[in-house]
């Protein structure tokens, strides 16, 4: 398929339909490790779409979340062992540092002919740091939602699907390319597109760090801080900075592009926007590029592993977080958010 003038290799729901993928994987069992962010949406999606499918999952809110979702403790939500056992199909969707803690147990049930499925590139491509060193004798294959496990449901329960990339790292067993391709129908897929791990974790840090969350946040709290600064009020200032982007104009560029977005601006709106746009993205790019080479050298990923691994992560997370719930603008937001229509 053509993109931009770049040809690359895509799959679509209507070149590889559900019944194929069924088919494909009928005498598979899907062993879903971690029910956390990627878990539900991709095991509650396969086994809506007919698959077998069986989680493991570790006691605790997590666990209960599952038999809230209907999953049956001792019959299809098992220990992560028992589950890694029983798969044929053996899907880390643990995150990467409890991926790199479970690994020395649940590789002991990777016996030949498995496949062993990931939804991020992380511990495969840093395998020198985070020891995910697979048996020779097994698939080793990726389908990565572009998007949270919550929207992979959603929009599955709207009839819609999220994009995910796609590929194969390893094929034992001649089939490992089919059983991409089917897992990724059978999650709800939108459509498929060819990557490798090492590609895949490398945009995924990147969009992470970059515009889908570190950058979007450092470029709204700037001009939010600035039209304070200079007398505006909180109100105004995050309708101007994050109400009116999120609710009028995304929606706008989602559906047919920037310059469409552009042209249903006024003239006003039209020129300032290509005259800053430049500015911005000079200003910008150099950071980007050295968050690109913090990615590339495995700096970023060292450093996800060395504060995941301490013990108190899970503490310093939450001041930190509770820290931007906190923050002026964001306190606003929840007042804007009751003030809408659809809320009262």
């Amino acid at each position: 398929m053509n993109f931009g003038g770049v040809i690359e290799n895509v799959m679509t729901r209507e070149e590889f339909p559900l019944e194929k993928a069924r088919e494909i994987l009928k005498n598979e069992t899907i062993a879903v490790l971690g029910y956390g962010v990627q878990g539900p949406g991709q095991a509650c999606n396969l086994r809506d779409n007919g698959f077998n499918v069986i989680v493991g999952q570790r006691p605790g809110k997590t666990y209960d979340k599952a038999v809230a979702d209907g999953w049956v403790p001792g019959e299809t939500l098992l220990s992560l062992e028992e589950a890694a056992q029983k798969g044929t199909i053996v899907c880390m969707l643990l995150s990467d540092a409890a991926q790199i803690a479970v690994w020395p147990k649940i590789k002991e049930f990777l016996t030949p002919g498995k496949a062993l499925y990931f939804s991020h590139g992380f511990g495969i491509t840093y395998k020198e740091r985070t020891n995910i060193i697979p048996p020779a004798d097994i698939d080793v294959i990726m389908v990565a939602p572009k998007g949270s496990g919550t929207s992979l449901r959603t929009m599955f329960l709207e009839g819609r699907g999220l994009n995910s990339s796609y590929a194969v790292y390893q094929d034992a067993t001649g089939n490992a390319l089919n059983r991409t391709l089917a897992f990724g129908i059978g999650i709800g897929s939108g459509y498929l597109f060819e990557t490798t791990f090492k590609r895949e974790v490398y945009s995924d840090l990147t969009g992470e760090r970059g515009s889908l969350m570190g950058a979007i946040q450092g470029l709204l709290l700037a001009q939010y801080e600035v039209l304070r600064e200079n007398g505006h009020t909180p109100s105004e200032a995050f309708n101007e900075t994050v109400e009116e982007l999120t609710q009028s104009l995304m929606p706008l560029f989602a559906q047919k592009g920037m310059d469409w977005m552009y042209a249903n601006c006024s003239t006003t709106a039209q020129r300032g926007a290509l005259d800053w746009m430049g500015p911005f993205h000079d200003a910008i790019k150099p950071v980007m590029q050295k968050l690109y080479e913090s990615v590339k050298t495995g700096n970023e990923a060292q450093i996800s592993i060395d504060s995941n691994s301490q013990p108190d992560y899970r503490e310093k997370l939450e001041k930190e977080l509770q820290a931007l719930h906190d923050s002026e603008m964001w306190r606003t937001a929840e007042t804007v958010r009751k003030l809408r229509p659809e809320n009262n």
